[in-house]
């Protein structure tokens, strides 16, 4: 498996080997060792979610309060979408700054990104599903989100798709918006 970290600190991607036979495939998409060598320890997942959504669908940008925050280790196992790393922690070197990545089935392709970190994607095939392994159980009342239409942020959604939002996600605030409200995580490096 190769690894390597983003530019945003937390935030890596992990490319798999994918063995395709005569019947299809076979993939390990999340290795626990690998993922210990390279990042120090272990992650530990007290829930996986799984959406599916239809080409255009947009997701996020959540993140949780901190402590304890949530971390994802975040997949595609089938279709194709683009991921969506934002340093929403107040203070960083990188405060505001994203990195994206395209997850699909074929490479098998994953994000893992720590806790405090924004987080988004947008579904660039129809049933596309993405998988996240999660080190803490949802909890809606420490869930929040900024805009992934923000026009500061600029986040990369490709043209040609008609974006399709919650409305929770519609109505977030702006980046500058969360941080003068105080509900940014904070920069702990």
């Amino acid at each position: 498996m190769k690894v390597r970290e983003l530019g945003i600190a937390g935030a890596w991607v992990f490319e798999p080997t994918v063995f395709p036979d005569s019947r299809g495939s076979f993939v390990a998409p999340f290795q626990g060792p690998v993922f210990r060598e390279a990042l120090g320890f272990d992650l530990v997942v007290k829930q996986t979610n799984q959406s599916v959504s239809a080409a255009g669908v947009v997701r996020g940008v959540h993140f949780a309060d901190v402590p304890p925050g949530q971390a994802k280790y975040v997949s595609c196992p089938s279709g194709r979408l683009l991921d969506v790393v934002v340093d929403v922690r107040v203070g960083s070197p990188t405060f505001g700054q994203w990195e994206a990545v395209e997850l699909d089935a074929g490479s098998a392709r994953a994000v893992y990104l720590t806790e405090g970190l924004g987080h988004a994607f947008v579904a660039l095939e129809d049933d596309t599903i993405a998988t996240y392994l999660c080190s803490e159980p949802y909890n809606p009342s420490a869930e929040h989100g900024i805009s992934p239409l923000d026009p500061e942020l600029g986040l990369p959604w490709p043209s040609g798709l008609d974006l399709v939002l919650s409305d929770k996600d519609r109505d977030a605030p702006s980046l500058a918006e969360a941080a003068a409200s105080g509900l940014l995580p904070t920069w702990a490096g």
